[in-house]
């Protein structure tokens, strides 16, 4: 049974095994995954303006970022979304880029909206540039964005986008490779100075989008370097729980 509320006979009902409730946005986080989550961070829930209701998969960062699809994988990230969505969650969200590998899987297997990848936006935002502009995406491993994996997301024509890898910044590193240390400061400037470069080199590049869970608190300093439109997970997030949770609109005429 899905939660029912009868507003006139005082009735609530609740399915079966539901635990908790408020939360409308579910996110799946990687099990193998250490880095500090700050503030704009997909794993900080301070960065958002409702609750939001965290689940782990056991799976690494490694089999997520990758060209492959792990079946094992698979089945991890179904079974936290399907508890995500049993726990009342009205959409599923994934705190990794290529979660995109996954999302065909996870969106078949539940009833509720996935939303696993902030590559998801490419195609929306191709669709409000020039003709001759491209979306610049600034992800943490270039190596692993492959066009399959593009597609799942909407990506149909690669000449519309930019793709830029950040592996080799120092402090991206010490994300991937699970270090359980970053310097804020250093890795803001390190991703100002990658955007910089990257616009200049690109000048047909008419917005970024920062694929990696990680990269949204820099997302303000790197939209004051560039001056052009930064999206990222939370530009996503934001859009999808204002739909999946509508308010009444209250004024005067």
């Amino acid at each position: 049974m899905d939660n029912y509320y009868n507003y006139e006979q005082g009735d609530v009902f609740i399915r079966e095994g539901q635990v908790v409730a408020g939360a409308a946005i579910g996110i799946i986080i990687l099990g193998g995954g250490w880095a500090p989550p700050l503030p704009g961070d997909m794993q900080n829930a301070t960065t958002f303006d409702f609750p939001v209701y965290y689940k782990v998969a056991d799976v690494s960062v490694k089999s997520v970022v990758s060209t492959k699809r792990d079946p094992i994988a698979s089945e991890q990230i179904i079974k936290a979304a399907k508890e995500l969505e049993k726990q009342g969650c009205r959409a599923i969200v994934g705190a990794c880029g290529y979660f995109a590998n996954y999302l065909a899987d996870v969106a078949a297997a539940v009833n509720v909206p996935a939303f696993l990848s902030s590559l998801m936006q490419i195609p929306i935002i191709c669709r409000a540039l020039k003709p001759n502009q491209k979306v610049g995406i600034i992800c943490a491993d270039s190596n692993a964005l492959s066009l399959a994996t593009l597609k799942v997301c909407g990506v149909i024509d690669p000449s519309t986008i930019v793709i830029a890898g950040a592996q080799d910044l120092s402090q991206i590193q010490n994300i991937m490779q699970c270090k359980g240390h970053i310097n804020k400061t250093k890795a803001e400037q390190e991703l100002v100075d990658f955007s910089r470069k990257l616009v200049i080199a690109n000048p047909d590049i008419g917005a970024i989008l920062l694929e990696s869970s990680n990269m949204p608190p820099y997302a303000w300093a790197i939209q004051q370097e560039i001056r052009l439109p930064v999206f990222d997970f939370t530009t996503m997030i934001n859009w999808v729980y204002n739909a999946v949770v509508r308010r009444q609109f209250v004024g005067i005429m």
